[in-house]
């Protein structure tokens, strides 16, 4: 099975696309799209993530600070 066709990838692809947009050369409300996607995918991301053990050892970070 091709590991490109699972749902974790295609997360995975779709948030590192977004995190290599230059948002500062972006109009506000393109800004705005982007935060917004960027948040829903890393939701759906925790979603679809299987249980972390403490064994793991493994820290997810994220360079966007999701703002409620």
């Amino acid at each position: 099975m091709d590991p490109r066709n699972t749902p974790g990838y295609r997360l995975h692809r779709a948030l590192s696309n977004l995190s290599d947009i230059d948002i500062d050369e972006l109009d506000p409300s393109d800004r705005e799209r982007i935060d917004t996607a960027v948040t829903l995918l890393e939701q759906v991301s925790h979603l679809t993530r299987p249980p972390a053990t403490e064994d793991d050892g493994v820290q997810v970070e994220s360079r966007y600070t999701i703002l409620e």
